[in-house]
C-alpha cells in the first residue's frame, strides 16, 4: 500500500528549539495558570503563571550554567511526576543541555548504567532514596559532578537541594542577567534534547536519541489539529520518565492549557474529582481497573440498581451503534437514554470530574469493548500511537473524527507505510537520530531510506487510519501452524472479566494455548466478602477453588470469541499479581513477557503434562 501523505506546511512555522517555546509561551500568556500541583494533604492545590514558571525555571537553567554545563551534555532526572520534575526538565532545555531520564522505581545498578552510559555531568534527585542509588555506584560515574535533590538539604560541595541550584542561578544572573536568553538563541533545532531510555522488555535499556525539533514537531502536530486550546486543563500522573508524559509536555507549550500533576497513582480518581481536568492522558490499565471497579460496584449491590445499570448500558450501547451509522434514534430510546443519563451516566462521568471532553489513551493497546463502554456513558476516550523512537505521538484519533479500534490517522507532518509482514513504518520529524552508543541497532531499526521499522503489525482503511494487529515479535505459531497474536486475546479477556489484572497467552510451537492469570487484588478484595473469603490475603483467595471456578466461567466466555485454535485449553492463577517492583512489569506498566514466562516456566510446562 502507498504512503498515507500529510502535508508539512502546518507545522513548518514553529519554534527553533524547545526553549525557545517556552520562552514564547511565557511571553504569550504571563499571568495565565500554567501548571497546579498538591501543597500539605488536605490543602488547596498551589498555582503557577508562566510568567512565575519563566522565572523559576531561568534561575535553574543560570544555575546549571553556573555548575558548568555545556550544549548537549546530559542531565539525568530520577523523580516520580511532579511538579519539580517538569522544572528541571525546563530549566535544562533553557540551558542547552539534553535532559536524561530514570524511571523513579529503576533499581540501583540500572541506574548507574543509564547515568554512566549517557555520561550525565548533573542529576536531578527526588529525595534520598534517589540519591542513594547514585551512591551505590559512584565510583562508576566518573562524568557525575553535582545531584540536586527535590526534597532534602545539600551537603554544601557535591550535593545541591533545589533552593541551592537557584539561588547559584540567580548570583550568576546579577552578573550576567541575559545569559540564559542567550544560550537559547544558540540551540539548534537538531540539537540534543532528550535522552529517553526505555525500559525494555528484554536486555539493557537503550537510551534513545530525539532532538528538540522532535518535541517542537510533536506540539505543533496537535495545535495543527485544534484539539486543544488554551481553555482547556489536562491531569497529568503519567511517569514523565516515559516519552507519552514528554510529549504532553510539548503540547502543552505549544497550546497553552493549564497542568494539574500529582504522580501517585493512587490518588488519581481522587484528584480528578477535585481537579475536574477537560482531559488526561493514560495507560489503557487506568481504564480497565475503572470499567472493573464500576462494573464490580454495581454487581454487588444487586437488586433493581443492577437491573437499572445494565438496562442503561443496553440502551446507551444501542444508541452509540445508531449514531455511529447515521441512522436516526427512535423516540422512545431517545427519552430513555435521556432518563439513563441522569440515574446511570452522569454519576459515572462525576466520578471523574464531570468535565472530561476525551482521554487519551496510548503505550499499549485500549481493548475496543472498554472503549464503546465509556463511550456510552459519555465519556470518549481517544486512542493514539507511537513509540519513544517517534518521540511518542504518531498517530491519534481526533475528538470530531475518530474510530474504535483504530489509533487514529497519522499526525500532521509525517507519513506511515507497511512494509513486509505489515510491519508498520513511519517517517517524519518525530523519528529518532538513533540509539545512543548503539550504532548496530540503530541500523537494524532505521531502514536505508530513513524509515523507522516500529515491529508492529498494522492495517490501514481507506481513510488512513490505523489498526494493530499485532506485535511481530509477540506473535506465535503452534505446533499445528496456526499463527496467534496473544495481545488481542489478552485484551479480550480483561473486557471481559472485571477482574483480572493480567492474563497472559502461551503456546508457541505447542499444540493448544494456554493462560497465566492475576487478579486486581482491589477488585479481589470485593469478590472475596461476598464469597465467604472475606479477610484472606491475596494468595489464599486465588487458591480457592471458589476463584477458579469464577476464572473459569470468564475463560469460557472468552473461548466463545475466539477461533479453535486460539482458544485456552488451561490457565492458571498466580498467587501474586505482576508488579514493577518483581521486576515482571515495566515502570509504563508493559508486561515483560519472557521475565514472566522464565519465572513461571515449571507452571508453564505442567499444563502441557
Amino acid at each position: 500500500m502507498s504512503p498515507v501523505n500529510t502535508d508539512l506546511s502546518v507545522v513548518e512555522n514553529r519554534s527553533p528549539n524547545v526553549a525557545a517555546q517556552f520562552l514564547e509561551r511565557v511571553q504569550k500568556s504571563p499571568e495565565r495558570e500554567a501548571y497546579r500541583y498538591p501543597a500539605a494533604e488536605g490543602q488547596p492545590w498551589t498555582s503557577l503563571t508562566w510568567k512565575e514558571t519563566g522565572e523559576r525555571v531561568e534561575k535553574l537553567a543560570a544555575g546549571l550554567l553556573a555548575l558548568g554545563l555545556e550544549p548537549e551534555q546530559r542531565v539525568g532526572i530520577a523523580s516520580n511526576t511532579r511538579v519539580e520534575w517538569i522544572l528541571a526538565d525546563l530549566a535544562v532545555m533553557c540551558a542547552g543541555g539534553a535532559t536524561t531520564t530514570v524511571y523513579p522505581s529503576t533499581i540501583a545498578e540500572d541506574v548507574s548504567y543509564i547515568l554512566a552510559d549517557s555520561e550525565c555531568r548533573v542529576v536531578f534527585a527526588e529525595d534520598g532514596s534517589q540519591l542513594d542509588k547514585i551512591k551505590q555506584h559512584r565510583t562508576e560515574l566518573p562524568h557525575l559532578r553535582t545531584v540536586v535533590l527535590f526534597e532534602g538539604a545539600g551537603d554544601g560541595d557535591a550535593v545541591l537541594s533545589l533552593e541551592d541550584l537557584s539561588a547559584l542561578g540567580e548570583k550568576h544572573l546579577a552578573g550576567q542577567p541575559d545569559a540564559v536568553e542567550q544560550v537559547v538563541a544558540t540551540i539548534a533545532p537538531d540539537q540534543l534534547a532528550t535522552l529517553i531510555y526505555t525500559s525494555g522488555t528484554t536486555g539493557k535499556p537503550k537510551g534513545v536519541r530525539l532532538k528538540h525539533s522532535s518535541w517542537t514537531y510533536e506540539g505543533a502536530s496537535i495545535q495543527a489539529q485544534q484539539i486543544l486550546g488554551e481553555d482547556d486543563l489536562q491531569f497529568l500522573w503519567l511517569p514523565m520518565a516515559h516519552s507519552f508524559g514528554k510529549v504532553l509536555l510539548s503540547t502543552q507549550l505549544a497550546c497553552g492549557f493549564a497542568t494539574a500533576v500529582d504522580g501517585r497513582v493512587d490518588k488519581i480518581i481522587d484528584n480528578l474529582a477535585i481537579v475536574k481536568p477537560t482531559f488526561m492522558g493514560a495507560a489503557p490499565r487506568i481504564f480497565e481497573k475503572a470499567h472493573a471497579r464500576i462494573v464490580t460496584m454495581q454487581a454487588n449491590e444487586g437488586g433493581a440498581k443492577e437491573k437499572i445499570f445494565n438496562q442503561a448500558f443496553a440502551v446507551g450501547r444501542k444508541v452509540d451503534q445508531l449514531q455511529r451509522e447515521g441512522k436516526s434514534v427512535p423516540l422512545l430510546l431517545k427519552l430513555q437514554h435521556r432518563v439513563f443519563d441522569k440515574l446511570v451516566f452522569s454519576k459515572i462521568r462525576d466520578r471523574f470530574g464531570g468535565r472530561v471532553r476525551f482521554f487519551i489513551s496510548g503505550a499499549a493497546a485500549l481493548n475496543r469493548d472498554i472503549a464503546e463502554w465509556f463511550h456510552a456513558a459519555g465519556i470518549l476516550i481517544l486512542e493514539g500511537y507511537g513509540l519513544t523512537e517517534t518521540s511518542a505521538g504518531s498517530f491519534v484519533n481526533h475528538p470530531d473524527h475518530y474510530k474504535f479500534g483504530t489509533v487514529g490517522p497519522v499526525v500532521p507532518g509525517s507519513r506511515v507505510r507497511l512494509g513486509e509482514n505489515d510491519e508498520i513504518q513511519i517517517q517524519g520529524p518525530g523519528v529518532m537520530d538513533g540509539y545512543h552508543n548503539l550504532p548496530d541497532q540503530t541500523a537494524q531499526t532505521l531502514t536505508e531510506d530513513g524509515w523507522l521499522r516500529t515491529g508492529d503489525k498494522g492495517s490501514l482503511d481507506e481513510d488512513g487510519y490505523l489498526t494493530i494487529t499485532g506485535r511481530i515479535k509477540e506473535l506465535f505459531k503452534t505446533s499445528g501452524g496456526k499463527y496467534i497474536a496473544p495481545p488481542a486475546i489478552e485484551a479480550k479477556f480483561k473486557a471481559v472479566c472485571p477482574y483480572a489484572s493480567q492474563f497472559m497467552v502461551f503456546g508457541d510451537e505447542r499444540n493448544y494455548c494456554v493462560a497465566l492469570v492475576t487478579l486486581d487484588p482491589d477488585a479481589l478484595t470485593d469478590w472475596a466478602k461476598d464469597n465467604g473469603l472475606e479477610g484472606q490475603d491475596y494468595a489464599t483467595v486465588v487458591a480457592h477453588e471458589k476463584t477458579r471456578e469464577m476464572v473459569q466461567g470468564y475463560v469460557d466466555t472468552l473461548n466463545g470469541q475466539l477461533n479453535r485454535w486460539e482458544t485456552i485449553k488451561r490457565f492458571e492463577l498466580l498467587d501474586h499479581d505482576l508488579s514493577v517492583e518483581s521486576g515482571e512489569l515495566t515502570p509504563s506498566m508493559k508486561v515483560k513477557r519472557n521475565v514472566v514466562e522464565t519465572n513461571h516456566r515449571g507452571v508453564i510446562d505442567s499444563m502441557y503434562a
